[in-house]
């Protein structure tokens, strides 16, 4: 059987250096500021995205250049004799379509895994497709194995300002206005291939109570027969990790005896939807 590498981008949440300390290769999302390129992780952190989103600079997300892609395929393939790519959802971006065609000139060397999922949850695709390989399943197989299970994830998201959904087109300026005074939190969900919303709420307790009932809800009602040891949970965030330590705290009282990992939501996702958002994830455990 041979070697087998794992191909992600930076939507996964995982950055330049924890590629490098688990064995796969990362591909920085570019993203327009001011009109100027700056890619995820390489000449944009963090840190330096959110000063940009709140000093309302003109933000736009790309997908990766045709050529980068390529290129790091190329320098895989020196060392592996096929690879996995594991890109964001299809829906939420062009980046898996386009990955999918230049990959018709590899002659199956290249598997591109169009499994909808982006932040925590295509973490855990990329932990499972190094799994998969470590058991020698082809690059192929992988691909199969994960677009089987795409619909065993979701993500619950609510936002601290509707200022991003309404500069997006999201939310409606009146809508927005109405929601800012009634201190209303949108609950949004994605799955598949779509970020849509889930439930309205009056609060940031209230929002929070519902993301953590519906999680509790989907394990009985879309997995019956399924136990706790057959989930993985995730928190996740945008903007201050210190300010969402409180969230993950709560979600591990919520959920006692889970280990639940928490990471910045995708930039990607970030620019959408503002700083101060907390997300909740679940996804079944794939059986390797």
């Amino acid at each position: 059987m041979g070697k087998v590498a794992v191909v992600t981008d930076s939507n996964s949440g995982i950055t330049q250096q924890e590629g490098k300390e688990l064995g796969i290769y990362v591909l920085p999302m570019p993203f327009y500021i001011n009109e100027a390129l700056y890619l995820e992780d390489i000449t944009l952190s963090q840190e330096e995205f959110y000063r940009h989103l709140a000093a309302d600079a003109d933000v736009k997300t790309t997908q990766p250049a045709p050529g980068d892609v390529t290129d790091l395929w190329d320098k895989v393939l020196q060392s592996y004799d096929e690879l996995v790519h594991i890109p964001m959802s299809s829906g939420l971006s062009s980046s898996c379509e386009t990955a999918a065609m230049l990959a018709q000139d590899y002659d199956g060397r290249v598997q591109v895994v169009n499994n909808q999922r982006i932040s925590v949850t295509q973490r855990r695709s990329v932990q499972d497709a190094l799994a998969l390989a470590a058991a020698g399943k082809s690059a192929a197989e992988i691909r199969g194995i994960l677009e089987a299970v795409k619909f065993d994830s979701d993500i619950y998201i609510t936002v601290d300002t509707l200022k991003y959904l309404k500069k997006g087109g999201r939310c409606t300026p009146a809508a927005a206005a109405i929601g800012t005074v009634l201190n209303l939190k949108p609950v949004l969900r994605i799955k598949g291939e779509k970020l849509d919303a889930y439930a309205k709420a009056r609060g940031w307790k209230s929002a929070k109570k519902i993301m953590i009932d519906v999680i509790r809800e989907v394990m009985v009602r879309d997995f019956p027969g399924c136990s706790g040891d057959d989930f993985l949970l995730d928190a996740a965030y945008t903007g201050s990790r210190e300010e969402a330590q409180e969230w993950l705290a709560e979600l591990e009282a919520a959920f006692p005896g889970y280990q639940i990992h928490m990471d910045p939501l995708s930039l990607s996702v970030a620019c959408h939807i503002g700083p101060g958002a907390r997300a909740v994830t679940l996804t079944k455990r794939l059986s390797i």
